[in-house]
């Protein structure tokens, strides 16, 4: 299926599944179904319009399930498993279908807060998990001396606006303000697989990431900066 006919038809539907991957959507059944809730939180201070039509296109699949022929010729979207039977697949969108057409039709927008979700960590945090996940890695260590080399090449390896964008990113992070273990955790969600330089703490260290790659980009990525150290003060 060519790209823009797959968005036309599944773009959205595509989203929201998104946000149940990792997840288990029986987790609904009894609670609040915090995958959903995720989303709609996203997508309502972001994309607003997109929530009415991830409603319709979540409806019309769950309507209008693929036959064989459309299997066959492979224009169909295959929803990943979401830890439900596949007899249970068709009744569970039209619940989700349901949700989403009522918190359109009530404007129930829910209110803004930390992210909660993987989905929604890498959603609202995308370039900084770009970052944390291609350099920060486990890898990290046997491909760089140190935390700031490793910042370093991405600095000069990455369009300048991507550099810019998580810088923004990290300082919307640090705006959080999460407490040590939230804040770890946050990057941990976000990929960073290896600890913060020491003797740094990891919101320490997340506030000193929008410093130094801005400032790797305003010295025209001169030579790899010394490591960091403790913030003065």
């Amino acid at each position: 299926m060519k790209p823009l006919d797959f968005d036309r038809r599944y773009g959205e539907l595509d989203q929201v599944i998104r946000a149940y991957l990792g997840r288990s959507a029986e987790d609904g059944e009894s609670g609040e179904d915090e995958a959903l809730e995720a989303y709609l939180r996203h997508t309502w201070h972001t994309r607003p319009w997109a929530v009415a039509i991830a409603g319709q296109q979540v409806r019309e699949y769950a309507r209008n399930p693929p036959g064989r022929l459309r299997r066959r010729l492979g224009e169909f979207y295959p929803v990943p498993d979401v830890g439900l039977p596949d007899a249970e697949i068709q009744g569970w969108l039209v619940r989700v279908a349901d949700r989403l057409e009522r918190s359109v039709a009530d404007g129930a927008v829910p209110p803004p807060s930390p992210p909660r979700t993987h989905w929604e960590w890498h959603a609202r945090f995308p370039e900084l998990a770009q970052l944390l996940c291609g350099w920060f890695s486990q890898d990290m260590p046997d491909e760089f001396p140190d935390h700031d080399s490793a910042l370093y090449d991405y600095a000069t390896t990455t369009d300048p606006q991507l550099v810019a964008r998580a810088a923004g990113e990290a300082r919307e992070l640090g705006a959080l303000f999460l407490d040590e273990s939230e804040c770890a955790l946050a990057l941990a969600e976000l990929g960073m697989e290896v600890e913060p330089p020491a003797p740094l703490s990891p919101s320490a260290w997340a506030a000193l990431l929008a410093d130094r790659l801005l400032s790797l980009r305003a010295a025209d990525c001169g030579p790899p900066p010394e490591p960091s150290g403790p913030p003065e003060g």
